[in-house]
């Protein structure tokens, strides 16, 4: 299943709640400013690199880079593009959105 996660985690709980409910091996897709869950660093820097070793996660590059955190990025999350983001979809039999 592939989890996508719009708002930022220093403003909403939609990442912590995501990450309880999805099952491993999961895909979560953070999108929009839930890009900001992907910056090291930060106050839930540790949840997300814990979560990585359940679940493959992923940021949407473009908001990546007009939130300008594409150097705060953490290692082990891996960036797409709209293209990506479409192949995600596509692959994945569900699709959950937090928001």
């Amino acid at each position: 299943m592939l989890h996508t996660v719009n708002k930022s985690p220093f403003e909403k709980n939609s990442l912590d709640t995501c990450l309880a409910h999805a099952k491993e091996g999961s895909a979560i897709l953070l999108i929009e400013d839930g890009v900001y869950g992907a910056t090291k660093g930060t106050a839930v820097s540790e949840k997300v690199q814990e979560a990585m070793s359940k679940f493959t996660v992923y940021a949407l590059e473009p908001d990546v880079k007009l939130r300008g955190v594409a150097n705060k990025v953490m290692d082990g999350v891996k960036l797409v593009d709209y293209a990506g983001f479409v192949d995600l979809a596509v692959e994945n039999d569900k699709v959950q959105a937090w928001l």
